[in-house]
């Protein structure tokens, strides 16, 4: 170009990792997961993940009572770790075909108990609710939002019943009879403390 500016352009192809640059990051990262992983708490996450779980699915329960204008009934089965919503439309106490009755399981590693945890205010026991439905114990919302009654359950990890007790693996779901409201409770520090 007439000489004036010209210069070479090298083109350059772009360079890959090597093999050994591969397998020594590799090596960093497993070595990091061998430190790390013991001191993750597993069995809290899971814990808190039912916590918040239910307790979502017994407030939708509380809107719905409301906001449909007739009960909803949730009876909890301790056998199958399972709690069932039953849109009573009828306000008769039965579930009839044309209802809904939806089954949620608490966790896939979560029971109903305390797991070695002290007792909440709510009293002793996995379920403290005295009404039984169907022969399971049961709170039911009704359509200006209040509950059959005060009460609340335990949840708590399979580990923490195998190993004969975690406290801190301890869950507390409480509602409020006037309102319907409902809180929730985790076993921190010696004490009962309110959400997560």
């Amino acid at each position: 170009m007439h000489g004036i500016g010209y210069s070479t352009i090298r083109k350059t192809t772009p360079r890959g990792f090597t093999l050994i640059e591969i397998v020594i990051v590799l090596a960093i990262l497993g070595l990091l997961a061998v430190i790390a992983l013991p001191n993750i708490d597993l069995g809290r996450y899971q814990a808190n993940s039912a916590m918040q779980g239910i307790g979502s699915t017994l407030l939708a329960a509380q809107r719905r009572a409301v906001t449909r204008q007739h009960d909803i009934v949730v009876t909890f089965n301790i056998a199958t770790n399972a709690m069932s919503v039953h849109e009573d439309a009828n306000n008769d106490g039965d579930v009839d075909a044309d209802e809904r009755n939806i089954a949620y399981p608490v966790g896939d590693k979560i029971v109903f108990g305390a797991g070695g945890a002290p007792d909440h205010p709510i009293g002793p026991g996995p379920i403290t609710f005295t009404k039984v439905v169907r022969g399971f114990p049961a709170l039911t919302f009704h359509r200006n939002g209040s509950a059959s009654e005060s009460g609340g359950f335990y949840l708590t990890t399979r580990r923490a019943l195998s190993a004969g007790g975690i406290p801190t693996d301890g869950r507390v779901i409480e509602v409020e009879r006037s309102t319907g409201r409902t809180s929730w409770f985790r076993f921190v520090n010696g004490q009962w403390r309110r959400g997560f």
